[in-house]
């Protein structure tokens, strides 16, 4: 045999060497994947349809002014109670002079409603006595009538006298019902209209403090649409607040990836803006109550006959660890993915707990500063006397 023939053998030999190896390693390969997925890889359901979500609170004028001074941009973090933005505030301050004037003045009104009861009060008594007095006068002059001593003049004069002081005793208490009505089972500070009156204090005192638009949570600011010189009018939008602190992830799984999914699994999160390098630890929070097509704007129809099956994806809220989102702020629209451990299906397919956001807006409080103004104004005009 020559050489050339030997060498030809030789790389045939080892060539069948190599595909036999290069195949025992293939199906080694398949061998181990095979355990792997079986094992563990099957139970979890990935996929990098998934982005942030968060919260995006708007921060409107409820009243129509003109923006006077911004205290915050886009980008800008800013704390819960923070000045955003000043509305001229100089309306407000004369409809709450207004108001305040308003309630000084009932409050002085209803003092002479309660004036006038005690002075109808003086009065009945008086028509009281004097149709006493005309009574008694009447009676001697009738029993002087008898034996001769008095005219029937004086007596017809004396009936006279007593049917007076009966009329003016009635126009006297006649007059003093609407009076009494008007003021009866009250004081100065409970009487319907003071009360009125501390009513419209209050809502001038909410106007004034809607001029100072404040942060009602901890973010981050976007979407400024305004500018310092603006009329707004109440309810437009001027700004958000982004709380990035409670973001959370919508993962859009498809239908057959559902089966095992359950409320309270795992979930492993990883966001494309640190390049898979961090790792986020979620739960599932909810299952949709719909796919994406069947809320979209315009949802597919398929009773015409022309279809074809679509494999949908229904979104899952995944909600994440507050402390890992302090650690690696994420921005609302980043794109992600998640994978969901499925093993334990222990869990209900949808979610029977009550929402308990910590958005929550901020309200001003104007109480403490009404209930002081109109205490001063009760105090100055005498409000504190009883009737």
């Amino acid at each position: 045999m020559s050489d050339a023939a030997k060498s030809a053998n030789g790389n045939g030999a080892k060539r069948k060497r190599l595909l036999i190896i290069l195949g025992l390693v293939v199906v080694v390969g398949v061998v181990l994947w095979g355990i792997y997925w079986f094992a563990y890889a099957r139970f979890f359901e990935s996929t990098d349809d998934a982005y942030v979500a968060g919260d995006i609170v708007s921060i409107t004028s409820r009243e129509p002014a003109t923006v006077l001074a911004l205290h915050a941009d886009n980008t800008q973090a800013v704390r819960r109670g923070q000045l955003l933005i000043e509305l001229d505030p100089a309306t407000a301050k004369v409809t709450m002079q207004s108001a305040q004037a308003d309630l000084a003045r009932t409050i002085r009104s209803v003092r002479s409603d309660f004036s006038k009861v005690h002075q109808f009060d003086s009065q009945i008594a008086a028509a009281k006595v004097q149709l006493a007095q005309a009574q008694g006068d009447y009676r001697r002059r009738k029993e002087g009538a008898a034996d001769g001593s008095v005219s029937g003049e004086e007596v017809a004069h004396a009936r006279d006298a007593v049917a007076s002081a009966e009329a003016t005793l009635k126009v006297a208490e006649s007059s003093q019902a609407p009076a009494t009505a008007a003021v009866d089972n009250t004081s100065v500070a409970n009487n319907p209209n003071v009360l009125a009156a501390i009513a419209r204090v209050r809502n001038a005192a909410i106007t004034l403090s809607h001029m100072s638009l404040i942060s009602p949570v901890n973010g981050v600011v976007a979407q400024r649409t305004v500018q310092v010189g603006q009329q707004v009018a109440a309810g437009t939008p001027l700004m958000a607040v982004v709380p990035l602190d409670q973001v959370w992830v919508d993962a859009n799984f498809k239908e057959g990836q559902l089966e095992d999914m359950r409320v309270g699994q795992p979930v492993a999160v990883k966001a494309d803006i640190y390049g898979g390098s961090v790792t986020y630890h979620g739960r599932i929070a909810g299952l949709g109550a719909g796919s994406g097509a069947a809320f979209s704007v315009l949802p597919p129809q398929n009773a015409s006959g022309n279809w074809i099956k679509i494999v949908q994806r229904v979104p899952v809220r995944i909600a994440l660890d507050p402390k890992e989102l302090h650690d690696h702020p994420l921005r609302v629209g980043l794109s992600v993915s998640a994978s969901v451990d499925v093993r334990d299906t222990s869990g209900p397919t949808v979610s029977s707990a009550i929402l308990s956001s910590n958005v929550r807006g901020q309200a001003i409080d104007t109480d403490g500063d009404a209930d002081r103004i109109v205490t001063r104004i009760l105090a100055e005009n005498g409000a504190s006397a009883t009737p």
